[in-house]
């Protein structure tokens, strides 16, 4: 079911009383900071290195179009654990934590993948060992190891098809992933030697 909203007749939506609104920085009240986006935050808050700082990072995991003050409730799956993401790469990072990611890419733009792609790697230079379910084939790709479930969905998955990188995977001819696999490594060798004709 979808949220329901009552307009308050006092506050007209801005969800603060009289008082707290008009305190105000830069010109804007609390109530207008929380409508702007991340990307818009950013720009906003150039000067306060700890809030620019975080307002990045969310921006490098593909988060830059959501509202500072926008309901958990509101957010996918993928979004849900991109903000976790964010909020790790923050801390100091003293390496051997195990990350496990469920198809964080859900709801990200196809140009945002391999922003949070490099972030995962940072993850990992740091001595982290990042697991991530997914089915986008651009982390598929860019992973270390790969364990290919299947040989279909549901009930008539739940073996592992083959496992390796991810050149021995799209080799495979067990696995239903390979075929694509191998088209996207084509690809990627057609662009890097081909830059002027990418594929569309």
């Amino acid at each position: 079911m979808p949220s329901v909203y009552a307009h308050c007749s006092t506050c007209h939506g801005a969800r603060y009383n009289t008082k707290t609104l008009e305190i105000q920085y830069r010109g804007k009240n609390i109530a207008e900071v929380l409508a702007m986006t991340v990307d818009g935050a950013s720009q906003f808050f150039a000067e306060q290195p700890q809030v620019s700082h975080a307002l990045t990072v969310l921006q490098e995991v593909g988060l830059g179009y959501l509202r500072l003050g926008q309901p958990a409730t509101e957010l996918s799956g993928g979004e849900a654990q991109r903000i976790k993401l964010a909020t790790e790469l923050q801390r100091n990072q003293r390496g051997n934590t195990l990350y496990v990611l469920d198809e964080p890419t859900t709801g990200l733009h196809p140009s945002d993948v391999q922003r949070l792609v490099g972030q995962l790697d940072g993850l990992v230079e740091l001595r982290n060992t990042v697991i991530v379910v997914e089915h986008d084939l651009d982390v598929v790709a860019a992973s270390d190891y790969v364990i290919d479930m299947g040989p279909g969905a549901g009930e008539a998955g739940g073996a592992v098809v083959v496992s390796g990188t991810p050149e021995k995977v799209s080799t495979s001819a067990r696995s239903r992933t390979a075929p694509y696999l191998k088209r996207r490594f084509g690809t990627r060798h057609y662009q890097e030697k081909n830059p002027q004709n990418l594929l569309r």
